[in-house]
């Protein structure tokens, strides 16, 4: 059973951002926000929105509704991927006058997969102090759910939004040995339920998980080709953020090297074939590449078929 000076410890430390006598100095304070469920708002992230002089918000309106369901009124300034340069030298200003400054994102924590590096950076950059106020993370919601997490994993956010550089960013990613957690939009899901079918990941374990911490919050897991067909079959597939973990690759890493030379050598000849009579194509590449003259000839050919 706890004391009574220890109960009035933990309180005080509780609390130690809700005092009325605490004087917020000009720092810049980055405030995780919930990424669904407005329980997840930690005590200490109310606090600080409640005394900071203004807010820097990813979306005004949202914030503004956010602020006007915890009874708080605060100026807002926008700060988002449009104008992130200029309202960083906005955010200094306000700091050099002595305001304090809360920064916040739509949903979890500014500067993961949201704008906020590069005020973060300014304001250090500066002089001012940079004070992170931890909450809600989808990162680590869905990977606390997933089971196939037991070490290390890379974190990758969302992939390009189409073309070549999305389909070399997933194969890169695929390659790798570690779990990668990654998001996707709703408009973009069933395109990524294709991109990974398509990179063979059929055969991978792996977790979907769906408007995490709120209502309908869902998870499909599961083998990819079990989980593409319960998202492919999801009506609501299309509505909510999507966060995944997919399992690390179980190639050895002389066979990823070997895998990923391959898909070097497919990307070089693809281009210069396009360009290029095949033999000079082949010459091209095996100079580049140091790879063996046979071994290029005879990808070009299949390649060329």
């Amino acid at each position: 059973m706890q004391k009574a000076g220890e109960v009035e410890m933990v309180k005080g430390v509780l609390n130690s951002d809700a005092k009325d006598e605490t004087r917020r100095e000009p720092s810049l304070y980055v405030v995780a926000t919930p990424i669904g469920n407005m329980g997840d708002l930690s005590l200490r992230a109310r606090a600080v929105l409640e005394q900071v002089d203004r807010i820097a918000a990813e979306d005004t309106r949202n914030t503004a509704r956010m602020l006007d369901a915890l009874g708080i009124k605060k100026p807002l300034m926008a700060h988002h991927a449009h104008n992130e340069q200029d309202s960083a030298e906005g955010i200094l200003a306000c700091l050099q006058r002595g305001e304090s400054v809360g920064l916040v994102s739509d949903a979890g924590t500014p500067a993961v997969s949201d704008p906020g590096a590069v005020v973060v950076r300014r304001v250090a950059q500066a002089g001012f102090k940079v004070v992170p106020v931890p909450g809600a993370s989808s990162v680590l919601a869905v990977v606390a759910a997933s089971g196939l997490v037991e070490g290390p994993f890379t974190f990758r956010g969302f992939l390009p939004a189409k073309g070549k550089g999305r389909v070399d960013a997933l194969k890169s990613w695929l390659a790798c040995a570690e779990p990668q957690v990654v998001f996707e939009a709703p408009h973009r899901v069933m395109q990524l339920v294709d991109d990974l079918e398509a990179a063979g990941a059929g055969d991978r374990a792996m977790c979907a998980g769906r408007e995490l911490t709120k209502q309908f919050e869902t998870f499909y897991r599961g083998l990819g080709a079990s989980v593409f067909e319960q998202i492919r079959n999801d009506p609501n597939a299309e509505r909510g953020e999507w966060a995944w973990v997919i399992a690390g690759s179980s190639l050895s890493a002389a066979d990823a090297d070997s895998a990923q030379a391959s898909a070097d050598l497919d990307t070089w000849l693809v281009l210069l074939l396009a360009e290029l009579p095949l033999k000079t194509a082949v010459a091209v590449v095996v100079k580049a590449t140091g790879l063996a003259k046979n071994t290029v000839y005879d990808r070009a050919l299949a390649l060329k078929g």
